[in-house]
């Protein structure tokens, strides 16, 4: 059986499809979809995902699990507190410019260790983290000092976390779109939507926070 996803789909299109997946997984009615021998054999000579999930390492965010896909369905980049680099631009420039991806999801979730790490190291008497794990959490840290001067807690060590998350994860997706001038155009074209998303480990739930190019709204 072809994909549904073998034509083309709108950004509105590619995110109503996620969505109903979460939906299953939340109800506990998965149907493990594209996940057989034949959807194997089909995908050899070629992949046409409906989206491209950029989301955290976390263990918790199994991305095709939590949006009940299979098999040739999420283009998936992940990387600790989904933060932006290099890299992660040009694999999701890939799936824009040579799969055509209608929809980019920027998964982030509540209880996320590298935003507790990026606010824990904005005390003063933090201990120096080791050189490669600061790297990649700096990006966050912004977002954890934004939010204290907001007044989402009094001190570093009761700022509300949930709240740094979200805060790091409108700038990631304003990061991408200032940084890509590729993904920035499809996006003005029309033929690509971003959705910035937070998971909620407990509940199951994508809930999205920001969208760009997309119809709806959160």
């Amino acid at each position: 059986m072809t994909p549904p996803h073998a034509r083309s789909l709108t950004p509105d299109e590619a995110w109503a499809l996620m969505s109903e997946g979460n939906r299953r997984f939340v109800a506990g009615e998965p149907e493990h979809p594209n996940q057989d021998v034949g959807m194997r054999h089909q995908l050899v000579d070629g992949q046409a995902p409906l989206a491209t999930l950029f989301g955290c390492a976390d263990s918790r965010l199994a991305a095709e699990i939590i949006f009940d896909k299979g098999l040739g369905d999420l283009f998936v980049v992940r990387n600790a507190g989904q933060v932006i680099g290099e890299s992660i631009v040009a694999s999701l420039e890939y799936a824009v410019e040579i799969l055509g991806v209608p929809l980019i999801v920027v998964l982030a979730h509540d209880n996320c260790g590298a935003v507790r790490a990026a606010i824990d190291s904005s005390a003063i008497d933090a201990p120096p983290l080791p050189p490669h794990i600061w790297k990649l959490i700096a990006p966050i840290v912004p977002a954890a000092r934004k939010v204290l001067a907001a007044g989402g807690g009094s001190t570093v060590a009761d700022i509300d976390a949930e709240l740094v998350g979200q805060e790091h994860l409108r700038n990631t997706v304003n990061d991408l779109l200032q940084s890509s001038e590729l993904i920035a155009a499809a996006v003005a074209e029309g033929r690509l939507g971003v959705v910035g998303a937070n998971y909620r480990l407990n509940e199951g739930t994508a809930v999205p926070v920001v969208t760009v190019g997309l119809a709806a709204r959160p």
